[in-house]
């Protein structure tokens, strides 16, 4: 890291939506950040399991979480329920969903560059 740097989810670098969702990525210090939105009534395996073409999300995740209730399923069995001001690493192999009719915004540090591309 040699110089400071400044980014914004208002200006992201890219933006890719999903049915009940969207993540804004920005680039910064050699890495990516990304912004999700999941809507009331998101869930990873009716939303992005179709655009990933895996059983799971293989994503891990490192995020901070913003608003909402995001209930994370392991498959191993372990369940998680990640509210605001709550941080969670999650491993490759989970299902997620919100609970309630709060979006579910999510800070993630880790896992986002590859989440949801459809190329």
């Amino acid at each position: 890291m040699d110089n400071a740097e400044l980014k914004s989810f208002a200006e992201a670098d890219e933006v890719r939506e999903f049915p009940k969702g969207r993540v804004e990525l920005v680039k910064i210090g050699g890495g990516i950040v990304g912004r999700a939105t999941f809507e009331p009534g998101w869930r990873w395996s009716e939303s992005v399991q179709p655009i990933a073409g895996t059983d799971s999300c293989e994503a891990p995740h490192f995020q901070y979480h913003v608003s909402g209730v995001l209930k994370v399923l392991m498959d191993d069995g372990t369940e998680l329920e990640c509210k605001p001001g709550d941080v969670s690493l999650l491993p490759s192999g989970h299902d997620a969903w919100v609970v309630g009719d709060e979006p579910v915004v999510v800070v993630d540090f880790q896992g986002m560059a590859d989440y949801a591309r459809s190329e």
